[in-house]
């Protein structure tokens, strides 16, 4: 959940507590209900509405597999709705039986709830594909109310899942579009390498032309997340790897493991190579040129490849910099002598001594000194990192 953190349809984790007895997770508090409860409450929705959800539900999957985890338990419980307002925010929970996952990787261990799970599941022999299957399943349930493959049983369910041909002649399937049922066609594909993709659904015609604005292209989000660090002036830079490299191992063991999988050689740094091939391999195509400019930028030593810190820096969800303990700390890294500021003497010292470092402090006071004089404050520096939230 650290991992997947800052998707505005994933509730966020806040905390975990250990007592005597438990382990307390915290998160977001979502008060809206169900998914499943409106479902049945509605009996089933109109094609617009189904289109809607159905996009929020696959780009949270589109997220989860563009950062190397498969949820493995998709279903209406575990989406919520963030408040019972009439536009309330749909929200994942329930990361229970995620796992991290690299490109290729085949699983065996059959988890999952018996309506949702794919047939390569019940075959103990699975990937990412696996969890579209079940919004396959998801959007069934939107369009008709009842799931396509049914059984008294888990035995029967399964075996129906395996062998039953899916209906969609009963009704009300005659009064929906032949664009909606191609989609869920190609979502409980029964071969998993035929089965349409995330990307390949929101960029559906009927995505496009029934919901609200489901057709929008994805960005990957690592690529987007090199790209933003990379535009960011070397104070800002050097603080997310001093903030990056002293956070508690789980929040960032999943860039390291996506780190681990660039680096293809296991030497320890990832070279323009292995960065162009990883990122294709996630689908995110770069032109050369500016993935040539996006490695100088981000490499924060000036030798040609990325260090894990360097990745890190670039990469790791930095959502809860709120955390005042972290700030304070990056901030005094850079306050030497204990001032209470960031001076242009302590920027001179932290600045690789490469090019025209003068004009490169005069840039950062000009970008980060509100008060133009001549030295950076703590709220200053706040305001840099997380955008104005000191506290």
């Amino acid at each position: 959940m650290h991992h997947l953190a800052a998707h505005p349809n994933i509730v966020p984790i806040r905390g975990v507590y250990e007592d005597w007895d438990n382990i307390h997770v915290v998160m977001d508090l979502c008060t809206g209900g169900q998914l499943l409860d409106k479902v049945v409450a509605r009996g089933h929705y109109t094609e617009k509405d189904a289109a809607e959800v159905i996009q929020t539900v696959i780009k949270v999957v589109a997220h989860c597999h563009d950062m190397g985890v498969i949820h493995r338990d998709l279903k209406p419980e575990n989406f919520l709705y963030a408040d019972n307002g009439k536009h309330g925010q749909l929200m994942a929970i329930d990361f229970g039986l995620s796992i991290f996952f690299k490109e290729g990787e085949v699983f065996h261990r059959s988890v999952g709830t018996p309506f949702y799970m794919a047939p390569e599941v019940l075959h103990r022999h699975y990937g990412k594909e696996a969890d579209m299957w079940s919004c396959g399943i998801i959007l069934y349930i939107l369009l008709s109310g009842v799931p396509p493959f049914y059984g008294e049983s888990v035995w029967q369910i399964q075996d129906a899942i395996l062998h039953e041909d899916l209906d969609l002649d009963s009704d009300p399937w005659p009064r929906i579009s032949s664009d909606a049922k191609d989609i869920v066609k190609r979502l409980l594909h029964r071969c998993p390498m035929e089965r349409a993709s995330a990307k390949e659904i929101l960029s559906h015609k009927w995505m496009k032309e029934t919901g609200n604005g489901c057709g929008e292209p994805l960005t990957n989000p690592v690529l987007g997340r090199l790209r933003e660090f990379a535009t960011m002036n070397k104070l800002k830079k050097d603080a997310r790897r001093i903030i990056a490299m002293h956070m508690p191992k789980e929040e960032i063991e999943g860039m390291r493991q996506m780190f681990c999988q660039l680096d293809s050689d296991c030497n320890g740094t990832v070279t323009f190579d292995e960065l162009r091939q990883g990122l294709k391999k996630k689908g995110a195509s770069i032109p050369e040129a500016e993935l040539h400019h996006l490695m100088n930028d981000i490499n924060l030593d000036g030798d040609g490849v990325l260090h894990y810190e360097d990745f890190l820096a670039a990469t790791v969800c930095l959502s809860n910099l709120h955390n005042g303990a972290r700030l304070m700390a990056a901030f005094e890294h850079f306050d030497t002598d204990g001032c209470g500021y960031i001076t242009r003497d302590h920027l001179f010292e932290a600045i690789d001594q490469c090019g025209n470092v003068d004009q490169n402090i005069d840039q950062i006071l000009s970008e980060v000194d509100r008060d133009h004089d001549g030295r950076i404050d703590y709220k200053d520096f706040c305001r840099m990192m997380v955008g104005g939230q000191e506290d």
